[in-house]
């Protein structure tokens, strides 16, 4: 078997729920962005769960990754930290070791900012002014991460159309099959720009 040429990893968003698949499963925006960049179905791999946290991703998803040897990596994990068991030392540290494991290598890897689910979450507002809190720490922190790592940011939570009801499903936390559909173009275009400069250097 082939090494997969894209690698994702992450929870439930990765995994693809909200995009149901005919005959069963989920879609997603994993195999989408492998269409759209033109990989065979046998060169993406997916490793995302449903509940990983950032922790469950260094233990169980970094190491099956990068033994891959892929040359593109995707991650999107946290949002499970942030409504749970938070502490910020763990969650900024774990960051910095996921990025930095998966670029150590020379690979090109992408992540997305935490967009406002809190604002769709049935919860009592003070929670959701708490949980706010935590997604404005967290992106801060993923901004200085991907930086210092020279990893892709796709910066959701300062786009409007992110803000749609019709991007969700009715649960507020995962995409609908438009959101999974928009996130896989918009990593397209942001990884083909990146390719195009490296290559215009």
């Amino acid at each position: 078997m082939s090494a997969p040429v894209l690698t994702a990893l992450g929870d439930s968003f990765v995994e693809g729920r909200g995009d149901a698949a005919p005959g069963g499963g989920y879609r997603g925006w994993v195999p989408r962005l492998g269409g759209q960049l033109g990989l065979r179905p046998a060169a993406v791999r997916n490793l995302g769960e449903h509940g990983a946290t950032t922790a469950v991703v260094l233990e169980r998803q970094l190491r099956v990754a990068l033994s891959g040897r892929s040359g593109l990596f995707g991650v999107v994990v946290g949002v499970n930290d942030l409504v749970s068991d938070f502490a910020e030392d763990r969650f900024a540290r774990n960051l910095a070791e996921l990025f930095g494991g998966l670029r150590a290598g020379g690979a090109t890897v992408f992540t997305a900012s935490y967009p406002d689910i809190p604002a769709r979450l049935p919860v009592p507002d003070g929670f959701r002014a708490l949980l706010r809190e935590r997604f404005a720490f967290a992106n801060a922190v993923l901004a200085d991460v991907t930086a210092d790592t020279g990893t892709l940011l796709l910066d959701i939570a300062t786009q409007p159309e992110w803000e749609r009801p019709e991007m969700w499903t009715a649960d507020g936390l995962h995409p609908s099959s438009l959101g999974h559909h928009r996130f896989a173009a918009s990593v397209a275009e942001l990884v083909a720009s990146r390719t195009a400069t490296t290559v215009a250097a």
